[in-house]
């Protein structure tokens, strides 16, 4: 009796606990639900956390001495809170009409800076605001400082408006350099990036942020990455309207690196300046061929150190002004920069253009008929007219030399005897009914010069030209097969209009290919031995081969980086240079090349234009024809011919001959290089002392400060730059 009392008290004692932890919670509840919801939802509504990234200071390009080729800036940009638009009750459209008459600018530019980019009525990007909805909008860049200071005096009529210096991007042109193909530019970092960045972050790699600018072209876009830093983070409490209610943490950007260049400023500009002065010259003669005056509408210039690869300076023309990037780029002046009328100035004709190698290909030529068992101390018969089947197949300007040796073939730039090469193999290797590459010597050699493929410079756009061996021709065919059966049906009626004996031709053509185009034909393989047909070229691509002959055959990556820096002059890496490949030339074939090439300058096609000159150059012309246009003018080189340290290329498209046109520019290289005035060589007016690249890096001081040839130079520039445009 007395154990069935106890229990009955003890499971009393627990349900009288129990019920009081449930009253006590409920009280609770209602004091936190009911009594307390205002407060704590407005507590709610102030404690999420958000990022606000600050951009790091993106990292300088230099020249192998330290002039700075791309830079910053100090500039007074105005900056308006979101906050502040957001309490206001409309919007803060009377804010920015005051801030937009203070900046004399039209109130839609403004406003629509302050509008993010992807919601309702934004304008399009770059205009929008690409940042985090709860940071300070840059409505105004390059403001006048007299402007900036009226807005910051009267801070009751522009609340939440701020200016501030901030670094931009400037291009210093040190020595007049232009360099816009290699410089490349900036823009918003888009969607797609931002996604691929956050699952790169996730592999250890630095995230992009919205408020990013990335490289899009040239060294900006190869060495993004380097130049770009990492950002400052701010952690501050946002309310649900994403106002800021506080700042909770915060860390600071840290700057960029530098990149050193391989570019030397002084060469870049002499071979600019040389380049748009010899196609100026060009266009006041008269064309043999077509007997009007030669157009010269393109052009390309590239000086390579033949022992490491390295880029000295790549000039393209036409070039147009590299600030148009800077704040931003018109349609119009996009527009400028694509017209093919204007000559498709933001195509790098350097590592982008495509033209026939003509007789400056023989250096491939020469070692591959060799290869094939012909004689290379043997004589020849060099006529006017070679004949390939049922076509004669002439050298240029059809003159004969009669019987000589290959050296003098070289020098005097004989076509007919490489067509006898060329054609004589193709027949070995059986003609027509021989559908492989495999044992054919001058495809073969075509490719151990790298030719064909790109050349994996460190710039993004590199292309590979054509090597229209077998496997091309086929390929192509198919793919163009249907157009040309469609034309070999219906002529050329917009072209006969205006030029009945070219669309006869075009006729022709198309009956042949829709036919039988698949088929490497004996033409075919004689037109390759001398750079024509369809072989299609870079000037980079040329310059690497000739490259190839002066140091003895290695063929090098061009590449343009030399190290990374850091802003206190620290080296993060060097970049060495990097061998593709060795070309397979005998010892024997080599010197002899070396020996013609030194013989067209000294007794050959370039004789004229390089009699007296103190520096030894060896080098071969070429002039390449291509059907309804002028002539393209080639003269790749290399020099000193005793001890090789640059090899030069030029390319003038329907520029004439290669003596008359591109031979003179690539003198006038040269003689900026080793100082060369008249006759002789004047060593204080070398670009290059000594006439060899600098062997350190350029000297940086723990504060910044670059020391160049002409003095030190800051990291950033002061403020104003009178050559920006004013943000508009």
């Amino acid at each position: 009796m007395k154990r069935t009392t106890g229990r009955g008290t003890r499971l009393l004692v627990v349900g009288v606990f129990v019920l009081s932890l449930m009253v006590t919670l409920g009280a609770r509840l209602f004091t936190v639900q009911v009594v307390g919801a205002d407060g704590y939802r407005a507590a709610a509504s102030t404690n999420r956390e958000r990022e606000i990234v600050t951009p790091a200071v993106r990292g300088l390009v230099l020249d192998d001495r330290g002039r700075p080729l791309i830079s910053n800036r100090s500039a007074l940009v105005v900056s308006v809170s979101r906050t502040t638009l957001l309490d206001s009750a409309d919007e803060g459209r009377a804010l920015i009409t005051r801030l937009a008459t203070a900046l004399r600018l039209p109130f839609a530019t403004v406003w629509g800076r302050t509008q993010l980019c992807g919601t309702k009525g934004a304008p399009k990007a770059p205009i929008c605001f690409n940042g985090a909805p709860y940071q300070p909008v840059p409505v105004a860049q390059d403001v006048d400082p007299r402007i900036a200071l009226q807005i910051m005096e009267r801070s009751e009529d522009f609340p939440g408006v701020t200016a501030e210096l901030q670094a931009v991007r400037t291009i210093p042109e040190p020595l007049g350099v232009n360099a816009a193909h290699l410089l490349g530019y900036l823009g918003p970092v888009t969607d797609a990036e931002l996604k691929a960045s956050s699952a790169a972050a996730r592999e250890g790699r630095a995230e992009l942020q919205r408020t990013d600018r990335v490289g899009r072209a040239g060294l900006e876009k190869e060495y993004d990455t380097a130049l770009r830093g990492s950002p400052g983070v701010t952690d501050v409490g946002v309310d649900i309207r994403g106002r800021v209610t506080g700042e909770l943490s915060s860390t600071e950007p840290v700057a960029g690196n530098y990149v050193v260049t391989s570019v030397d400023a002084k060469v870049q500009a002499a071979t600019e300046k040389a380049l748009a002065k010899g196609i100026k010259e060009a266009r006041k003669r008269t064309d043999r061929g077509s007997g009007k005056k030669t157009k010269a509408d393109s052009g390309a210039a590239v000086v390579m150190d033949v022992r490491t690869g390295q880029i000295v300076a790549m000039a393209s023309w036409p070039t147009y002004d590299p600030k148009v990037w800077l704040g931003g780029i018109t349609d119009t002046e996009l527009a400028g920069l694509t017209d093919e009328r204007a000559g498709t100035p933001m195509v790098s004709r350097a590592t982008q253009g495509l033209f026939p190698p003509a007789s400056t290909f023989k250096v491939v030529s020469l070692p591959a008929a060799v290869q094939s068992g012909y004689n290379l101390h043997g004589s020849y018969q060099c006529g006017s007219s070679y004949q390939v089947g049922e076509r004669a197949f002439h050298n240029y300007e059809s003159e004969a030399y009669g019987t000589i040796d290959l050296h003098k073939a070289i020098v005097v730039s004989c076509d007919t005897i490489f067509y006898k090469f060329a054609y004589e193999t193709w027949l070995r290797l059986g003609g027509s009914d021989n559908h492989s590459d495999a044992r054919d010597p001058f495809v073969a050699m075509a490719k151990a010069f790298g030719l064909g493929k790109d050349t994996g410079i460190d710039l993004p756009d590199d292309v590979a030209g054509r090597i229209p061996d077998r496997a091309w021709k086929q390929a192509y065919w198919e793919d163009t097969r249907k157009y040309y059966c469609g034309k070999a049906k219906s002529g050329f009626p917009e072209v006969a209009k205006d030029d009945p004996s070219r669309a006869a031709f075009l006729t022709q053509l198309a009956k042949e290919n829709c036919a039988d185009g698949n088929v490497f034909r004996g033409g075919d393989a004689a037109n390759f031995a001398i750079g024509q047909g369809d072989v299609s070229v870079s000037p980079l691509q040329m310059v690497r081969v000739y490259a190839a002959i002066a140091n003895g055959g290695t063929l090098w990556t061009p590449h343009l980086g030399k190290a990374i820096v850091s802003p206190a002059g620290k080296v993060v890496q060097r970049i060495a240079p990097k061998k593709a490949g060795t070309v397979p030339l005998r010892h024997d074939v080599l010197k002899f090349l070396q020996s013609a090439l030194r013989g067209v300058v000294t007794s050959g096609t370039g004789r004229g234009v390089f009699a007296g000159f103190p520096v030894p150059v060896a080098g071969k012309t070429g002039t390449g024809e291509v059907y309804g246009k002028q002539a393209t003018s080639w003269f790749s080189s290399y020099a000193p011919s005793n001890n090789p340290q640059y090899a030069v290329s030029v390319v003038v498209s329907q520029g004439g001959t290669g003596a008359t046109t591109a031979a003179p520019i690539v003198r006038d290289i040269y003689s900026a290089i080793y100082g060369v005035q008249g006759n002789r060589i004047v060593k204080s007016k070398a670009a290059l002392p000594g006439g060899r690249p600098p062997a350190a890096l350029p000297t940086i001081r723990p504060d910044g400060t670059i020391q160049t040839p002409e003095g030190p130079v800051a990291s950033t520039q002061g403020l104003p730059d009178p050559r920006v445009r004013a943000s508009r």
